[in-house]
């Protein structure tokens, strides 16, 4: 592990990303989860102020889950305004109401505002408060805004690592261009031109077995007919099994009519 370095915070880490900052965090153990929550996002620097237990904590290790680059890299610092000095954004997550005008950011528009601000090269980061309290009045007064989850106004408690997840999560999200939904497995979406060799296939069958009367009620029945399969999105795979569906259906008319 990285020893401790209680000068201002000079060391800049990645600078296309925030940094995490816990204050005064009680347990190695959520340092770890934490830290595993922070990889998942392609987040990698964590500074602490005054861990309670110190640092380095052999117990945020085994609870890391192979997050090493974030835990070696860890900085340690007296007070919060230290840990902070060099940002210039910083995003304090609270779950209480305050008596502070300040603005408040649901994680997803907060991940977006983090995202524009470290765009335009400037450094910001995230600031978390210690399990069981969370941040200090004058802490908050500290940062530029704060970000507070809705969730279930009976029981809105978060642990440290859920908290880093669910802001993790929210900035990775804002830079993240997987589409929303996706095919997935291993067989390509089928072309018009196979779907249509199948579906005229089919209609054509289906005309042959008197299906598509009356006649003034073809084209419709059609229609509908392709309206279903094309909902269904096919594969190349679906258009060969239900080619095999229709050779084996005639299949056995032929043998019933032998």
């Amino acid at each position: 592990m990285a020893g401790t370095d209680k000068s201002k915070a000079g060391a800049r880490g990645d600078a296309d990303a925030p940094v995490v900052i816990l204050v005064r965090p009680q347990l190695g153990e959520n340092i770890g989860a934490a830290a595993r929550a922070m990889l998942n996002c392609g987040l990698e620097e964590m500074r602490l102020v005054a861990p309670r237990d110190g640092w380095p904590n052999p117990k945020a290790e085994s609870m890391a889950a192979g997050a090493v680059t974030v835990l070696e890299n860890v900085k340690v610092f007296d007070t919060t305004k230290d840990a902070i000095a060099d940002l210039k954004l910083v995003l304090a997550t609270t779950a209480r109401s305050r008596d502070q005008v300040k603005r408040a950011f649901t994680p997803r528009a907060g991940a977006a505002e983090m995202k524009r601000h470290i765009g335009s090269g400037h450094r910001g980061g995230l600031l978390f408060g210690p399990e069981r309290s969370g941040l200090e009045n004058d802490e908050v007064a500290l940062a530029d805004a704060i970000v507070h989850v809705p969730l279930n106004p009976a029981f809105s408690s978060l642990n440290l690592a859920q908290a880093v997840l669910l802001l993790g999560y929210e900035w990775y999200q804002a830079g993240d261009e997987t589409p929303d939904v996706i095919l997935s497995g291993q067989s390509d979406p089928a072309s018009v031109e196979d779907r249509e060799y199948f579906l005229n296939r089919l209609e054509d069958e289906l005309y042959e077995g008197g299906f598509l009367f009356p006649e003034t009620l073809a084209p419709t029945i059609r229609r509908n007919i392709r309206n279903i399969f094309n909902r269904a999105q096919m594969t190349d795979q679906d258009v060969r099994t239900m080619h095999g569906v229709v050779s084996t259906l005639l299949k056995n008319k032929v043998r019933k009519k032998g």
